[in-house]
């Protein structure tokens, strides 16, 4: 077998190979230079999973930041200030409840008038007790804090408490002008407050601006991933079609054009290792499959020559056996004419040997007529077609029957025919087959009087029909010697005949599109097993029955 004969140009640098020339063996470094050209599309994949997951990872970690700065920054915001500032103003009421209380009882001398003052100091200590951990981070607030409380102490130290005493004592309202003097004083307390409240304001202020720039951060964030992923598998997109699908697509074009018939045609080779491989093996395929075509086309063209010669032959052949057996005819008759003659006319007036010698030559005119016959109709078979048509087998078979009623009375035969199909046939062919068939059963008989079943069956597209006997039976060895032209078992003088009937059964077959075998696991008689196309007919079955023809 031949190697490629086109040129075809070899990956990484690797030299073209000319026409008609077998291409150099694969050596190690041709083969090391395409395991390691190009990337394989497995480290493509891992590259591409990889730079994902960096950049997957990265918008995780900048998104997280950003989240965190955001949480952190609304945490400081309601969780520190917001409350910080409630309990401010909480304390500041507390303060206030206090001077009213005083002030009323110092000014009524009732007793329930310090009620606000006794509640004032209880909420004072409590705002202050949620006040402090709030504020803890926030130095000047702190700072602020510790002048409200020193403000207050004060006040308490320097008016509210001996104002209480003194009213407690004498039990009568107390100077005017000394309740305007703690007036003044508790302003100093106001003003500290002011201070505290300005500095929770000035840090919740601030906060919300760090907020809404944590909150802006986590969008242009959000913002930012997003685009990157979009821009990411626009690359990934990109890559993988001029990678891979490009690639792919133009191997699948190379291979069409070459399946279309135009193998000269020298396929592209790109993209990842795997597909540039292929391309080596598909383009080293082509390169074969030129080559074979070259050489099927070589032989084709002297298989054509040679079938036309052999056409030639075998319609000289049938021309030269049909005017053979026409043409020896004639000469033969006259021959067997004369020889029969010559044995009426001088039978007994000659020697012994004289009417031997004449009794030889009118059984060799006899046998050359049949021989020539036979051959005239084994010739004929397929060479002058007859339409077919649908007919019963069970005719054909009758129709033989009745050509051999004469062997078959001399015999005594027996012949029983089970129910037999239509088929499409030439009538006269098949009523051969089964004539022949008959006509050996009759001829190779044993001891007793022949007896020959035909049965069919249905055997999936064919019809399988069956001929046995109870005669001599054959040997297994001559299975397919029986079917050979001019092939005999026995001597001429023990079983007369050409040797052509089995031979013409088989042709007769053949020519139907079916096959004819001697069935070599009968032990006793002989089963002849051939088929025919199967046709769908409705009643094309003909119901012959079982008959017995005892003659």
């Amino acid at each position: 077998m031949t190697e490629p004969t086109t040129t075809t140009a070899e990956p990484d640098g690797q030299p073209p190979v000319e026409a008609g020339q077998p291409p150099a063996p694969a050596t190690a470094v041709t083969r090391m230079a395409r395991v390691t050209s190009g990337w394989p599309a497995g480290r493509m994949v891992a590259a591409g999973i990889a730079f994902m997951a960096v950049f997957s990872l990265v918008a995780i970690l900048v998104g997280a930041l950003a989240l965190t700065d955001l949480v952190s920054a609304r945490d400081r915001v309601v969780q520190k200030l917001d409350p910080a500032s409630y309990e401010a103003s909480q304390l500041y009421v507390a303060l206030l409840n206090q001077e009213t209380g005083v002030r009323g009882y110092a000014l009524s001398a009732q007793r329930s008038f310090l009620q606000p003052y006794t509640a004032g100091l209880a909420g004072e200590q409590e705002a202050l007790r949620r006040l402090r951990p709030e504020l803890a981070g926030l130095s000047t607030a702190r700072a602020s804090l510790g002048q409200v409380i020193r403000a207050a102490d004060d006040w308490r130290s320097s008016y509210a408490v001996p104002a209480i005493h003194q009213t407690a004592a004498t039990g009568k309202p107390g100077d005017t002008s000394n309740v305007q003097h703690g007036k003044a004083d508790f302003d100093a307390i106001r003003a500290s407050m002011t201070r505290l409240q300005g500095v929770i304001s000035a840090q919740r202020r601030s906060s919300e601006t760090a907020l809404r720039s944590a909150g802006n951060a986590l969008d242009g964030s959000f913002i930012g991933i997003a685009a990157g992923l979009l821009l990411v598998v626009i690359l990934l997109t990109i890559g993988v079609r001029n990678a891979a699908i490009r690639p792919l697509a133009r191997l699948a074009g190379d291979v069409r054009q070459i399946a279309d018939g135009d193998f000269g045609h020298e396929l592209t080779r790109s993209g990842p290792r795997e597909v540039r491989d292929l391309s080596t093996d598909v383009d080293s395929m082509r390169g074969r499959i030129v080559s074979e075509l070259s050489s099927a086309r070589d032989v084709n063209a002297a298989l054509e020559a040679r079938t036309l010669d052999l056409q030639r032959s075998n319609s000289e052949l049938e021309q030269f056996a049909y005017v053979a057996s026409h043409d020896l005819q004639e000469p033969l008759r006259k021959v067997a004419s004369f020889c029969q003659l010559l044995q009426r006319r001088y039978a007994g007036q000659l020697d012994e040997k004289a009417d031997q010698y004449i009794e030889y030559a009118v059984d060799g005119a006899k046998r050359m007529q049949m021989l020539i016959n036979d051959l005239l109709a084994f010739s004929r078979v397929g060479r002058i077609e007859q339409p077919r048509v649908l007919v019963p087998a069970g005719d054909l078979l009758a129709q033989a029957r009745t050509n051999l009623a004469t062997a078959i009375r001399k015999t005594h035969a027996r012949i029983d025919a089970g129910e037999l199909p239509t088929v499409l046939a030439e009538p006269t062919l098949l009523t051969a087959v089964f004539q022949n068939l008959l006509s050996n059963a009759l001829k190779f008989r044993g001891e007793d009087a022949p007896h020959v079943t035909v049965s069919a069956a249905r055997d999936g597209e064919f019809w399988l029909f069956a001929a046995e006997d109870n005669g001599i039976g054959i040997a297994p060895d001559y299975a397919d010697r029986i079917f050979v032209i001019f092939q005999r078992l026995h001597d001429k003088s023990t079983y007369p005949g050409t040797g052509i009937g089995l031979a013409m059964c088989r042709k007769i077959i053949e020519y139907h599109g079916g096959r004819i075998w001697l069935d070599t696991s009968v032990t006793s008689g002989a089963r002849f097993c051939f088929t025919l196309p199967a046709v769908e007919e409705a009643g094309a079955r003909t119901d012959e029955g079982t008959d017995d023809d005892d003659v």
